[in-house]
């Protein structure tokens, strides 16, 4: 094995840990490469973005698919410092912690926003009542344009050597971060992603996924499937929040907790409320 084939199958196990089914037929490509390669960074240096980095990340997220080109989306660069600040410190209080270290030491928080604003802008400015906008799906097709977006953003950034994390904290304190942002009626902040140069010296490791049979269906959902590979991914799972120092915990417990604990929501209870009067009706 050359050794290029030995990084790539190194980079394989750390995806899918030792303990599981590693596919063995990946067709390997620089981009996939680089996908393979995504971990979430939450330990960053204090240097700004390079030059012209925040316009390719939002170039590689105005290349993404969206629905019949109306460009629903938009996002917010959080780069002042004490505004930044003021988030952090309002998101802070909606989870078991004072403060949110990654958010503060990163230079930029970008806020994804699902945005009808323009689109009900134009609509009336030519005579018309956008009032399809009241309805679920132009809220969901706006949320997964900024979604998708997002994640084109994203891959450009690690394709500059900077590190990302996503940030779905922000809708526990939806209302608060519209207002501190300014945002217009039918707009709305899905997510943050916290982006910036990563510091090597605190670096994270990339966080194993269960084997692909149990998200991978074949002409028909199979509803067991999943059952017969939970135990090989909750060793992995345990292995790495061991290597990370982390609360030792299984994947179920997570699953169980996060399905039965408000104290997950953390606010996002009161999302709907929120949204509605951000004037999405959601009929």
């Amino acid at each position: 094995m050359s050794a290029s084939q030995e990084k790539l199958a190194a980079l394989l196990e750390q995806r899918y840990g030792k303990s599981q089914q590693i596919p063995d037929n990946i067709i390997w490509t620089p981009q996939v490469e680089a996908m393979l390669s995504h971990k979430s960074v939450r330990t960053f240096l204090p240097d700004s973005l390079p030059d012209g980095a925040l316009e390719t990340m939002v170039a590689a997220a105005q290349s993404a698919s969206n629905s019949s080109n109306l460009h629903q989306w938009s996002v917010v660069a959080v780069t002042d410092r004490e505004l930044k600040q003021k988030i952090s410190d309002t998101v802070a209080r909606t989870v078991p912690t004072d403060r949110i270290p990654y958010l503060e030491e990163a230079p930029v928080l970008l806020l994804w926003v699902a945005d009808l604003f323009r689109g009900a802008e134009i609509t009336k400015e030519k005579g018309g009542d956008p009032f399809v906008f009241d309805y679920l799906d132009s809220f969901l097709m706006a949320s997964v344009d900024a979604s998708l977006a997002a994640q084109n953003a994203a891959l450009a950034a690690e394709s500059l050597g900077l590190g990302i994390v996503f940030m779905g904290m922000m809708r526990n304190a939806a209302k608060e971060v519209a207002e501190i942002i300014n945002l217009p009626q039918h707009s709305f902040a899905t997510f943050g992603m916290v982006v910036g140069k990563p510091d090597s010296s605190r670096t994270s490791s990339i966080r194993p996924r269960p084997e692909q049979p149990v998200v991978l269906h074949y002409n028909q959902y199979d509803r067991e499937r999943y059952r017969d590979h939970i135990e090989n991914y909750e060793k992995v799972f345990l292995d790495f929040r061991t290597a990370q120092s982390m609360k030792p915990k299984v994947w179920q417990d997570s699953v169980y907790e996060s399905a039965t604990s408000m104290d997950y929501m953390g606010g996002r209870e009161n999302l709907r409320e929120t949204v509605q009067a951000r004037g999405f009706k959601l009929q």
